[in-house]
């Protein structure tokens, strides 16, 4: 009876640290990016031939400069950094240096006045603002940026958080490695990306396993966007290096436990 007590004590042990090791384990499928569905699977140009610039929309921020050869002209069509001369590389100083788009979709540029660049984009609105000074102006440069392009990232990502973006656009993958990529317990099957829109906010989600991620209306990123990612179901009993020492020590401590129990 004892020994097949023993025995029983022994199978029961060996199936559980078993089950331990391969419930554990992350699947390294369920942490590669664009997988390959099937052989047939063979396509490797993705076309997309959507517009990605992003239009201007009330209550952007816009960082826009004049230079001309005439310093009293300089001055008059940037009043907002006149006299300024601290480092605009400074967030706030950018954005206390921008004009902001009214609700109807103007901004009041000096000299100009009232100026429409809702559903504009940003070359759009430098061309703009330049046809209004040639009628003022013989030799100036224009120059026009979106100031508040941010991206924020929360969830299962190494370093979440809102980021900067100080460029025209950004897909999903490039703000993934801004946050230093997702962490293995990543659901990247179902990634969420939060958008404004006119009459409040939509959810919708992504795929990022999936290589027809590269086709969709979502691969570019928009300002304000929020990318949300769910851990795995189950992380609380997952980890993604497994603990050898610990689980080393068990069996140890397990063998010295059934010696005892021998003896």
């Amino acid at each position: 009876m004892r020994t097949y007590f023993h025995k029983s004590f022994r199978l029961i042990i060996w199936i559980s640290l078993a089950s331990l090791i391969f419930a554990s384990c992350i699947p390294q499928k369920k942490m590669l990016y664009l997988q390959v569905q099937d052989e047939a699977d063979t396509l490797s140009t993705f076309k997309n031939e959507r517009k990605i610039e992003y239009l201007v929309q009330p209550g952007d921020n816009l960082y826009i400069r004049v230079v001309t050869p005439d310093e009293k002209s300089t001055f008059l069509l940037n009043p907002l950094s006149a006299g300024n001369n601290q480092n605009i590389g400074n967030d706030a100083s950018v954005y206390l240096n921008s004009y902001s788009v009214t609700e109807s979709g103007y901004l009041d540029f000096p000299m100009v006045g009232e100026i429409l660049v809702k559903n504009l984009n940003v070359e759009q609105i430098q061309k703009k603002i330049e046809d209004h000074l040639n009628t003022l102006l013989i030799q100036f440069v224009v120059i026009v940026k979106l100031v508040n392009y941010n991206i924020t990232m929360l969830g299962e990502v190494n370093r979440p958080g809102q980021y900067k973006i100080y460029q025209n656009s950004i897909n999903v993958f490039e703000a993934v490695s801004m946050a230093s990529d997702l962490t293995d317990f990543a659901n990247r099957n179902k990634v969420a990306i939060i958008r404004q829109t006119k009459t409040g906010s939509e959810v919708v989600y992504i795929d990022m396993t999936k290589r027809d991620l590269l086709l969709s209306d979502y691969y570019y990123l928009r300002p304000n966007d929020i990318l949300y990612v769910q851990p795995l179901k189950g992380k609380q009993f997952s980890f993604a290096n497994f603990p050898y020492g610990i689980m080393f020590g068990f069996i140890s401590s397990t063998i010295l436990l059934l010696n005892y129990l021998n003896n």
